[in-house]
């Protein structure tokens, strides 16, 4: 009813625009507001125009013969302005219309029979290729074949109905047919026919030797009118064996107004027929479908009492009711309930002179309940829930939800499960209960004591659900742990611990993680055992109890077994065996050895030199001030999380934000070695002992000098004998005003590095070698002032000239 009444004000807001648009549409075909009738002298019905307003052939109007170029510039606006104020019109017109059509149409949708009519795969209006019906009133425009057969053979081909209703025989004459049936026309021509053919007629009690045949070689057109409440009421042009239902389709069928149930055919203004389109729906039958006949009236008139059917119904929508229809007659065009459907009770809404209520009707009054006209009956679908379940779960047979009807007590709803499983816990079970409340409530009782008949049995009620335990969901899940030198190839899965089962052998366990890894060490296998009933009140009291076990490799039953049972929560450790090495190698590379390349560790205690004399020794090309130990350490977790702590501090001191760089787990050191020294004494203590992907790099000679930093020029500089730090600096431009010079500092082709030493305000420079790496660093902060400087020097000089007083009065002493 909603909808219906929105459906209702879009219409009426249509006609309004519609009203307004043909108002304000002048001959000129802009738009000019509606003058009231005999304002400004003008007749009723004339009106005057407003100023500025153009008139075709004429100056605007209230202007007489003025022109200019202004008065023309006000006319475009003018016009521009009723153009744009014209497409909004059309716009909103066109918007609203949009919106009344798809109501329409979703109300069409919901009433019941109108799909018949809308689609186009059924199409009632054929041509009729049947045979002649006998009771088919000939009328004019009819072509009829007349055919004598039998003891004679003689045809009548194409014998039409003229206007006057006569068609004509050869020797016979005209004989009147029109209106007359097939079957009074085949007597009439009979009687016509038998004095020139006897064996029409029988004799003596014998059938005629002759038979007479009527047939339609061709119909004629019919003019039948479809009128009232039909999508296209209009005249349409029908062949006479075409049907008042055939006609009724070509109109689109009854609109969302119209009746179903009382469709009239009208002819010669009397009602001849009356047709219950929802007989065709429901029962596939139209028990008075008549032929239509020229000039008839198919009027469909409108509806009858329409109400609503929703819900769990096969076919929900809008229905039309006769008068003496009933409930039961609703549901039956509906196609009956769906299976979930709730059918004890209805929900009816219903208006009422003043305002709306609710009627109940019970399954027993749908035979006799009438509807009347916008009743709204709903059916609801059943709850969700059951009347007669009992459960039951856990350690039995069969779980799941069972009928009360037959399993009315505990023992025999356990029976109906199959019986109890051998983990189960019968000592004590639980009845979860459903109050009338819907409180739950507990019931504990002791199975074994019900099975065994020492107490009666417990009478159950619906909903409720019986709980037996298991006797594994009452303990902690045991395992056993085994870690260390084992293959255990889930062990991101299981990480170690396996399932404890009874009388479970250090052997079967090693099995269970794929077996020992070569490393293992079988003569020391570590199990440790928690210690149980332990007296808490004694500091000294042992908690867990750890044995050395030795095993052999063969784990066959029967060889060297350990024959240790493990108990749960045993932890076994495997370790590495310490006589096992994996092999290690150290890198040896530059131009300043003679096979350089990957050298193993043969022995722990290797020290450079090994690796130098297996490489073949050095070439004349070493420089041994250059060589360098390059050395990979892993670094520990705490000391990455010091790094990153320290790295964030200062990017926040030098303001130059947080860095999302993560420091490598591994680092390279450089180590500087005196490579001429420790060869000069191998195994002292220069000569380092190596480590596994340790490199050795010893350099060819170098002869030059790379400056970096905060110069005016930074280069590499020729390597002369006699040259100083500050010599080099100087060839690359020297000092900059931003240059730190007392913290210049130096790196040597070994690695090792040295610092700019101060002596009261004198620079101390590191001494320069072929292949170093002179860094001058750039000042932090803001530059020093000349003024600065001297107020720094004046009190420098001050302390000074304090300091040398203080020691010669001192010394005075």
């Amino acid at each position: 009813m909603q909808l219906k009444e929105k459906f209702s004000r879009n219409v009426v807001r249509l006609l309004v625009i519609l009203i307004g648009l043909a108002a304000t549409w002048d001959a000129t075909g802009q738009v000019t507001p509606a003058p009231p009738a005999g304002q400004g002298g003008a007749p009723a019905g004339q009106g005057t125009l407003p100023p500025g307003t153009t008139i075709p052939g004429n100056l605007p109007a209230n202007q007489g013969q003025q022109t200019g170029a202004p008065n023309q510039q006000g006319t475009d606006v003018k016009a521009e302005q009723a153009d744009t104020n014209q497409n909004k019109l059309k716009q909103d017109t066109s918007k609203v219309q949009t919106e009344v059509d798809a109501e329409r149409q979703e109300l069409l949708e919901r009433i019941f029979g109108y799909s018949l009519f809308s689609k186009a795969v059924f199409s009632p209006v054929q041509e009729q290729m049947i045979a002649t019906p006998m009771g088919y009133a000939i009328g004019v425009g009819d072509i009829l074949d007349v055919s004598v057969y039998g003891a004679t053979q003689q045809p009548f081909p194409n014998l039409k109905v003229n206007r006057d209703g006569f068609i004509n025989l050869p020797r016979i004459g005209n004989v009147y047919v029109n209106g007359k049936s097939v079957e009074e026309v085949t007597k009439i021509l009979i009687g016509k026919l038998a004095p020139y053919n006897p064996s029409l007629l029988g004799q003596g009690g014998s059938p005629p030797l002759s038979t007479l045949k009527v047939s339609l070689a061709e119909v004629r057109g019919v003019q039948v009118y479809v009128t009232g409440e039909v999508m296209y009421p209009a005249s349409y042009e029908l062949s006479s064996l075409h049907t008042a239902f055939n006609a009724l389709y070509l109109a689109g069928g009854p609109n969302e107004i119209g009746t179903f149930r009382d469709v009239k055919v009208i002819r010669d203004n009397e009602v001849v027929a009356r047709i219950d389109i929802y007989d065709y729906l429901v029962n596939g039958v139209l028990k008075t479908n008549v032929r239509v006949q020229d000039n008839d009236n198919i009027s469909v008139g409108y509806r009858l009492n329409r109400v609503e059917l929703l819900g769990r119904v096969k076919r929900p929508g809008l229905f039309e009711m006769k008068p003496g229809e009933t409930l039961s007659d609703l549901f039956r065009f509906a196609g009956g309930f769906e299976d979930d459907a709730y059918q004890a009770h209805f929900k009816i809404l219903r208006f009422t002179s003043r305002e709306r209520k609710i009627v109940d009707v019970t399954e027993d009054e749908i035979t006799t309940f009438e509807l009347q006209k916008g009743d709204v009956v709903t059916v609801e679908p059943i709850l969700d829930r059951f009347e007669n379940i009992v459960s039951i779960e856990g350690a039995v047979m069969r779980p799941g939800d069972y009928s009360l009807e037959r399993n009315h007590s505990l023992r025999t709803l356990l029976e109906s499960a199959q019986g109890l499983r051998e983990d189960a816990f019968a000592g004590r079970v639980y009845v979860s209960r459903t109050r009338d409340d819907q409180t739950i409530e507990n019931l504990s009782l002791n199975l074994t004591n019900i099975l065994s008949g020492d107490i009666p049995d417990l009478e159950l009620i619906r909903l409720d659900v019986v709980t037996i335990p298991s006797r594994f969901d009452m303990t902690e899940p045991a395992v056993v742990t085994i870690t260390g030198e084992v293959n255990n190839t889930k062990f991101g899965e299981n990480d170690g611990k396996f399932p404890y089962v009874a009388n479970m052998t250090l052997e079967d366990l090693i099995l269970k993680a794929d077996g020992l890894r070569e490393s293992a060490d079988i003569k020391n296998i570590q199990v440790t055992r928690r210690k149980r009933d332990v007296e808490a009140k004694f500091a000294d009291a042992q908690i867990a109890e750890v044995f050395n076990v030795s095993l052999g490799r063969d784990l066959s039953i029967g060889g060297s077994e350990s024959g240790l049972i493990l108990h749960p929560f045993d932890e076994v450790l495997i370790r590495k065996s310490p006589s096992y090495q994996e092999q290690k190698y150290v890198r040896i590379e530059g131009d300043g050895i003679l096979r350089a390349g990957a050298y193993p560790i043969l022995n722990r205690n290797d020290k450079i030199s090994d690796i130098v004399a297996r490489a073949g020794g050095l070439t004349e090309l070493a420089y041994l001030p250059g060589a360098t130990l390059i050395r990979t350490t892993i670094r520990e977790d705490i000391d990455l999380q010091e790094a990153d702590e320290a790295k964030k501090a200062l990017n926040q001191d030098l303001m130059i934000g947080s860095s999302n760089a993560k420091e490598d787990q591994t680092v390279e050191e450089n180590i500087g070695i005196k490579m001429e020294k420790l060869l000069r004494n191998r195994g002292s203590k220069d000569d380092l002992i190596v480590q596994e992907n340790d490199v050795i790099r010893i350099p060819k000679r170098l002869e030059t000098v790379q400056v970096a930093g905060e110069v005016l020029y930074p280069t590499t500089v020729k390597y002369n004998d006699g040259m100083t730090f500050l010599d080099f600096v100087s060839q690359s431009g020297g000092f900059t005003k931003q240059s730190m010079r007392g913290s210049s500092w130096i790196k040597y082709p070994n690695g090792s590095v040295d610092r700019t030493r101060r002596f009261l305000v004198f620079n101390i420079y590191p001494r320069v070698e072929p292949g170093a790496e002179i860094v001058v660093p750039v000042k932090g902060g803001t530059e020093v002032s000349p003024l600065q400087l001297l107020n720094i020097g004046i009190q420098v000089s001050s302390t000074l000239m304090t300091l040398i007083l203080s020691v010669l009065a001192f010394r005075r002493l």
